[in-house]
């Protein structure tokens, strides 16, 4: 997701990625239907749904108590037809059963950070700005990039800026990070964005990618358990989804999405045994079927007007 940001007033107006296609695929035209926005953010894709379908009823969640904010008076709009709830999505389906709610006939998941946090929260998501090392969706967790930084083993953060941000230099800006912080603690995102670009060869510091891109993610999906969260996430809201109900995701990077990926083809294989068993003994079938084949990428008009397109991905599946 991006959005257009007045700084000044700390309003954004947000320009959803893939909306045609999310529009194509989750529409119920004229007939009832509830919809959960997982990932509601400032609300730009539920707008546009409760738009357009005037029978459509919105859950949104949102754990940025200062997202929700902005998304609530968005939505004020459309009165009772949205309700939004400020919770991690994955606890809010864990317990979907016991707040009395309808099963949904959509789910749409758009696993995007918001430009909200980029350029107006205030904690260190952007290496270009001078902000302190939070990244933290939800504050009140423990677990802050600076206590990453500034603790981890030199052996933790190459093993963590590999996996978690398939970053080749992982070794050489491991090493920069213990040597700069020996001197002083490390607190400010653009002083770790500046110790990453010295870190990489020359040739790599001037690239269409910032050299401290890959470094930043990694530290946002630890200190946020993301690929953790999305694996039970994606089990307990396939679980609460109506049979016949359809689930868009929006994917920005291939670790996310690969992830979604296999828990899609798992759900639709029809027999789950071990490929050495001559003949079937689960008498399984399969709980899904794919819409999308590949993954939809938005289109060269989209991605021009909107840079963070260039990276999305959306699945769309049918629950059986």
């Amino acid at each position: 997701m991006v959005e257009n940001v007045d700084k000044k007033s700390f309003k954004a107006t947000h320009t959803p990625v893939l909306l045609a296609e999310v529009i194509q695929f989750l529409s119920c035209g004229d007939q009832k239907c509830l919809l959960v926005d997982a990932r509601l953010g400032e609300g730009g894709h539920a707008e546009a749904m409760l738009s357009l379908f005037p029978c459509m009823m919105v859950l949104g969640v949102e754990v940025d108590g200062d997202i929700l904010k902005v998304a609530g008076e968005r939505l004020k709009c459309f009165g009772k037809r949205i309700q939004t709830f400020h919770s991690w999505s994955l606890e809010f389906f864990k317990g979907y059963g016991e707040r009395s709610l309808e099963f949904p006939d959509r789910i749409f998941i758009d696993l995007g950070i918001s430009m909200f946090h980029y350029r107006q929260s205030g904690r260190g998501f952007s290496f270009r700005e001078d902000e302190p090392l939070d990244m933290r969706i939800d504050v009140e967790q423990p677990l802050t990039a600076g206590i990453i930084v500034n603790e981890y083993s030199r052996e933790e953060l190459e093993k963590m800026i590999l996996e978690y941000g398939e970053e080749r230099f992982a070794r050489r800006i491991s090493r920069s990070i213990i040597r700069e912080r020996s001197k002083a603690p490390i607190r400010s995102a653009k002083v770790l964005g500046e110790i990453i670009k010295r870190s990489v060869p020359a040739s790599r510091r001037y690239g269409r990618i910032h050299p401290a891109t890959r470094t930043f993610q990694a530290l946002r999906i630890v200190v946020n358990n993301e690929l953790q969260r999305l694996r039970e996430e994606l089990e307990y809201s396939f679980q609460v989804l109506k049979n016949g109900g359809k689930m868009g995701i929006i994917s920005f990077h291939s670790l996310e999405d690969r992830i979604v990926k296999h828990f899609f083809k798992e759900k639709n294989k029809s027999c789950t045994c071990p490929a050495e068993w001559p003949i079937c003994q689960c008498g399984g079938r399969r709980e899904l079927k794919i819409l999308t084949g590949k993954a939809i990428f938005a289109k060269a008009a989209e991605q021009e007007t909107n840079p963070a397109s260039r990276s999305a991905r959306l699945r769309v599946v049918e629950k059986l």
